[in-house]
């Protein structure tokens, strides 16, 4: 049996706290598990949510991070999905029951007794703290990581992990391709990759934004259509003339004007955490036959279809690559909207 691994990371101590540089351990390889060297982190602004308790209580010291890349260092006697040099990925969970329904099917993310988060909880032995991937290195069982495609800039791959498959899940689950007419609400890290899987997927894809001046970005990652949301009546001309309206917004907001541009049997899918319920019209439901629905990430299996995908489309995500000292700078700036589209930690600098 290996040793520990000496591990150099962020952490916060303390809700709200700031980010410092911790020192931890990760546990000793075992004959299923992975080791590797983290190249890129992504922020998540769940990340933020987490580390200043607006999701309820947390726990700490937090080192936070669901979006992970690195290079394979070394791996248990019992691995045979990777190799040392391999390029790898983890997401926004690191284990599940393996045995409920759902599991046996691929979709651990609805792990009936409840996956394991890759941060801010516990592991599966119920004692163990999880630490997430602001942090120099990484273990994970093999059966909990993706294989990363070689053609693809690894900075750019890290939000795959959780903001792709966030929207890579829905648009599948709901047969987006050639004739599908899709709306995305927001371009931000999340919406972004929403336009440009259902771009590339030959959907016909509008960005509505209450943001002018990215209409130039989300035309060039794939949508055909930008519609300001900022004016009154800015829906009329658009009422049921989608789909699959994707919601990514986590912002309170009114669902009425948007479920009214949904089509016969259209989906509005929820797929941002807003701080409070929605209010729903009924009668907009009623007319059309039209759904709300939600989504949450994806399983093992999509998230390595995904990979595939976006290695075979050379799709990455928009990214702004800093060193781990300017985590809370990227944090303030993430809250107001402040990057394009998604901070990515460079690893190297823990």
């Amino acid at each position: 049996m290996t040793t520990k691994m000496k591990t150099k990371g962020y952490a916060a101590l303390q809700a709200g706290g700031p980010l410092v540089p911790f020192e931890f351990e990760r546990r000793s390889l075992g004959a299923s598990d992975v080791a590797f060297k983290i190249t890129h982190a992504g922020i998540c602004h769940s990340d933020i949510h987490q580390v200043r308790e607006e999701w309820g209580a947390s726990l700490f010291p937090m080192v936070p991070g669901h979006e992970i890349v690195g290079i394979v260092s070394e791996v248990g006697s019992g691995v045979s999905k990777f190799k040392v040099g391999d390029r790898i990925g983890v997401g926004v969970f690191i284990d599940s029951c393996r045995d409920c329904r759902n599991c046996r099917k691929g979709l651990q993310q609805y792990c009936l007794n409840g996956m394991t988060g890759t941060y801010n909880g516990y592991e599966r032995d119920g004692t163990t703290i999880a630490f997430g991937g602001y942090a120099d290195l990484f273990v994970i069982n093999e059966d909990y990581a993706v294989t990363v495609p070689h053609n693809l800039d690894l900075a750019g791959v890290a939000p795959l992990l959780c903001a792709g498959i966030t929207l890579y899940s829905p648009i599948k689950h709901w047969k987006t391709g050639p004739g599908s007419r899709v709306a995305v609400m927001g371009l931000g890290g999340l919406g972004h990759m929403g336009v440009k899987f259902a771009a590339a997927l030959g959907a016909e894809v509008t960005v509505l934004s209450h943001s002018p001046k990215k209409e130039a970005d989300a035309k060039a990652m794939g949508a055909k259509h930008f519609v300001v949301t900022k004016e009154d009546g800015w829906n009329k001309p658009l009422r049921r003339k989608f789909d699959l309206v994707l919601n990514t917004v986590s912002a309170d907001l009114d669902l009425d004007p948007y479920l009214q541009l949904l089509d016969t049997d259209g989906t509005l899918v929820v797929i941002g955490l807003p701080g409070k319920p929605y209010a729903v019209n009924a009668g907009s439901l009623l007319d059309g036959r039209r759904s709300i629905a939600g989504s949450m990430i994806g399983g093992m299996p999509e998230l390595q279809e995904m990979m595939d995908f976006c290695g075979a489309k050379n799709i990455v995500s928009d990214v702004e690559v800093i060193k781990a000292d300017y985590i809370n700078t990227a944090y303030d700036r993430t809250v107001a909207s402040d990057v394009k589209y998604r901070f990515v930690i460079d690893a190297t600098s823990f």
